[in-house]
C-alpha cells in the first residue's frame, strides 16, 4: 500500500464550506464578530455569525458541528446552506462566502479565481468530512447485489436496461432478479458527489465510462433526476427498480450494492472508505497547507472501497479582520479534532479523519492569518 504523502510538513485536504458574506467581511450579518483568540468548541469562546454553503453529502455532518460548536460558543452561529458542492464553490468564489463545503477540491483555475477574494495565497482545501459513496438501488425482493465497474458504468449508461440483464445475474448466482426495468437517477445540480462517482466510472471501466469527470451528469445520459442527496434518495425510495448514487450514510433503507475491487466484492462501509484514502496521493503543484488529494480509484487493494468522497472546507488563507480569523480557526478546528469528527461520526456514519490527516488539517487551518 503506498503511504499518503504531502510535499511538506502540513500539507492538508479541504472541505469546501461557503459563507454569503465575502471573505473579507466579518460575518454574514455584517455585525462584527466579538475580538478573542481562535479556539476548539472547548477553548475561549467566539462570538460572530459564519456562513456556509455548499456539499449536501456534508449535510447530517454539519448539522452535529453547528450543534456541538455552539453549544460551547454561545455567541456564535454557523449557518449552512446544502446547495450542493458547485453552489458552494461559486459563491466562494465570487466573494459572497467565507468558506465552502465541496466534495472536490478547486480545480486549477479556481485556485487562481480563489486570489482574487482571497488576496496572492489564494484558498486551501482543508478535508473534513470521508464516507463511501453508495451504489443505491430499490427492487422489491433483492436486498444484496454484486456489481463491477463495467456493468455500474452500463448501467448509469443505459445500456443495462433490466435488472435481470445476464451482466448483473452473473455476478448474482442465487439471486433471483425480476426482470423490472432499470431506473437511473441521477443528480440535477452540479455535485461533488456526481465529480467523485463519475472520476471512479472513468477510472475503473474506461472502456465503458468515456465521460471525463465532472460534478454535472452529462447531458446526453438524462433520465430521471434531482436535485441534492435528499432528492435523489427521495425518488428511488419511491420508485421500484431505480438506482442512484449517493453519500452512503443518507440512504436509507435502500440496497447497497457491494463493489468488485480486485477479485472480491468490497461491502460498503467507513472502515472500506477509510482504506481507499490511505492509497491516495497529494495532488502536485499545491501549497504547502493544501491537501487536495488524488484518489486511487481503479485500486485492487484488498478490502478498499474506491467510489469514495472526501468533502473539503475550502477557507481563504487570509482575512481582513482578526476578527473573522478568529472564527473561522475556531470553527475549522473544532471540525476536524477528535471531538468533531466523532459528533459527525455518530450523525452521519462516515469515516473519521485519521490522527494523523487530523494533526495536519489543524495545522493547515492555524496558519489562517489577517490580509496584511
Amino acid at each position: 500500500m503506498k503511504a499518503l504523502r504531502f510535499g511538506r510538513a502540513a500539507a492538508v485536504i479541504s472541505v469546501a464550506a461557503l459563507a454569503l458574506t465575502a471573505c473579507g467581511s466579518d460575518n454574514a450579518t455584517g455585525e462584527p464578530a466579538a475580538e478573542g483568540p481562535a479556539s476548539s468548541a472547548a477553548g475561549t469562546a467566539v462570538t460572530g455569525t459564519l456562513t456556509g454553503i455548499g456539499s449536501s453529502a456534508q449535510n447530517s455532518a454539519m448539522e452535529a458541528w453547528k450543534t456541538g460548536f455552539e453549544s460551547a460558543n454561545e455567541g456564535a452561529m454557523v449557518q449552512y446552506s446544502p446547495d450542493g458542492s458547485g453552489a458552494g464553490r461559486k459563491a466562494f468564489l465570487s466573494g459572497g462566502a467565507q468558506f465552502a463545503g465541496s466534495d472536490a477540491f478547486l480545480k486549477d483555475d479556481e485556485m487562481t479565481q480563489a486570489q482574487e477574494v482571497c488576496g496572492p495565497d489564494g484558498a486551501i482545501n482543508v478535508p473534513v468530512y470521508i464516507s463511501p459513496i453508495a451504489v443505491a438501488f430499490n427492487l422489491e425482493g433483492v436486498t444484496d447485489l454484486n456489481l463491477d465497474a463495467p456493468t455500474i458504468a452500463k448501467i448509469f449508461k443505459k445500456e443495462i436496461t433490466t435488472w435481470s440483464d445476464p451482466a448483473i445475474a452473473s455476478q448474482n448466482e442465487g439471486v433471483e432478479l425480476p426482470d423490472t426495468p432499470i431506473t437511473v437517477v441521477h443528480r440535477s445540480d452540479d455535485s461533488g458527489t456526481t465529480e467523485n462517482f463519475t472520476e471512479y466510472l472513468a477510472a475503473a471501466a474506461p472502456e465503458d465510462w468515456t465521460y471525463e469527470a465532472d460534478g454535472a451528469w452529462p447531458a446526453d445520459l438524462q433520465s430521471e433526476n434531482a436535485k441534492g442527496t435528499s432528492g435523489v434518495v427521495q425518488t428511488v425510495t419511491s420508485t421500484d427498480g431505480a438506482v442512484t448514487y449517493a453519500d452512503a450514510s443518507a440512504v436509507g433503507d435502500l440496497g447497497k450494492a457491494k463493489v468488485k475491487v480486485g477479485e472480491e466484492y468490497t461491502e460498503i462501509s467507513s472502515d472500506a472508505a477509510a482504506k481507499a484514502v490511505e492509497v491516495a496521493t497529494p495532488v502536485e503543484g499545491r501549497s504547502e497547507f493544501d491537501m487536495s488529494l488524488e484518489l486511487e480509484r481503479d485500486t485492487t487493494e484488498s478490502g478498499a472501497y474506491p467510489v469514495v468522497l472526501v468533502s473539503y472546507h475550502v477557507y481563504c488563507t487570509s482575512y481582513d479582520s482578526q476578527e473573522t480569523v478568529d472564527l473561522v480557526k475556531a470553527f475549522g478546528t473544532y471540525v476536524v479534532s477528535e471531538e468533531g469528527q466523532a459528533e459527525a461520526e455518530a450523525s452521519a456514519g462516515n469515516a473519521p479523519l485519521s490522527s494523523t490527516l487530523s494533526e495536519q488539517a489543524t495545522a493547515a487551518i492555524e496558519s489562517i492569518k489577517v490580509a496584511s
